[in-house]
């Protein structure tokens, strides 16, 4: 069948207002209709990443700011539940998996653990929009002393020889299907006993370095792990899956904005990247930025 040429321009050209409309110049008028207010759990990256969606909300009129909900998703879901919230930056597979109670229904393949994630959201009024290419995963990592002393490169080589290892790392990695519950599920090894919560990054990458543990979960688009010279243990078994950022919203928010609001959030998540955050947390955690400096960079490289 012949292509009309004339639509396909037209509809190039429909493309790029439209993007214009979601991306381009700051200031636009006031739109009206509700705050929207950000959720940032107490990690660096969702600092940043709050910012970055009030940003580029602000850019574009939107009322917009970010409120700290504490680093637990019963936290988050909460404030939605009250109102103190309706937009919250998340991770696809993590999100579905906490709220279908570990049934291993997330997968590899960000689109379809997305429509999924929806299935469960739909009964709590929140819709998650279209997934970002960035992905943020709990990495498993050693130093390289312990990697050469017992022979450990994968989660496999871990179950087999690392059972007595001291874990750390973020209090919800007890019930993360993806952290202490995944291990055992897919590799056989239980290290409840020796798990120790700390906060992400720093503090686990400091603990780990001193040895009050020997095996810490820092997430994979941290800087720590190159910059420290961790082993990154290989999930040779797929335990991990589609954790890509994803942005949550209330069903009554994108009721209030309509298409414009979730045209302008697919734009960001369509320029986010896990090598972008990966950059935005070194200067987060390693060089002790603050997120909305970072944030505002982002924004200014890409068009906000």
């Amino acid at each position: 069948m012949r292509t009309n040429r004339s639509r396909v321009i037209g509809a190039g050209l429909l493309a790029l207002a439209m993007l214009a409309t979601a991306c381009g110049d700051s200031g636009g008028d006031a739109k009206d209709g509700p705050e929207i207010v950000i959720a940032a759990q107490d990690f660096g990256e969702s600092e940043i990443l709050a910012e970055i969606y009030k940003g580029a909300l602000t850019s574009q009129g939107y009322n917009a700011r970010v409120q700290r909900v504490g680093g637990f998703r019963d936290l988050e879901l909460a404030a939605f539940d009250s109102g103190d919230i309706n937009l919250a930056p998340e991770y696809a597979a993590s999100m579905l998996e906490y709220l279908n109670e570990g049934k291993g229904e997330a997968s590899g393949d960000a689109t379809a653990t997305t429509g999924l994630l929806n299935d469960y959201l739909e009964a709590l009024g929140l819709v998650a929009l279209t997934p970002s290419g960035a992905v943020d995963t709990n990495a498993f990592v050693i130093t390289a002393a312990t990697a050469e002393s017992l022979g450990i490169q994968s989660l496999s080589d871990l179950a087999e020889k690392g059972a007595d290892l001291k874990l750390g790392g973020p209090p919800d990695c007890e019930t993360n299907p993806f952290c202490i519950p995944g291990l055992l599920r897919v590799y056989g090894l239980d290290l409840s006993a020796n798990f120790t919560p700390l906060q992400a990054g720093i503090p686990t990458a400091d603990a780990l370095d001193q040895g009050a543990i020997d095996v810490g979960i820092i997430f994979s688009t941290s800087a720590l792990i190159a910059d420290r010279g961790y082993v990154l243990l290989e999930d040779d078994k797929n335990m991990l899956a589609a954790d890509n950022v994803v942005p949550v919203v209330t069903q009554e928010l994108l009721d209030a904005y309509g298409d414009e609001l979730k045209a302008l959030l697919d734009a960001v998540s369509s320029q986010l990247t896990t090598a972008a955050l990966t950059e935005m947390n070194k200067r987060f955690d390693i060089d002790n930025e603050n997120a909305d400096d970072i944030a505002a960079d982002w924004l200014a490289a890409n068009g906000y």
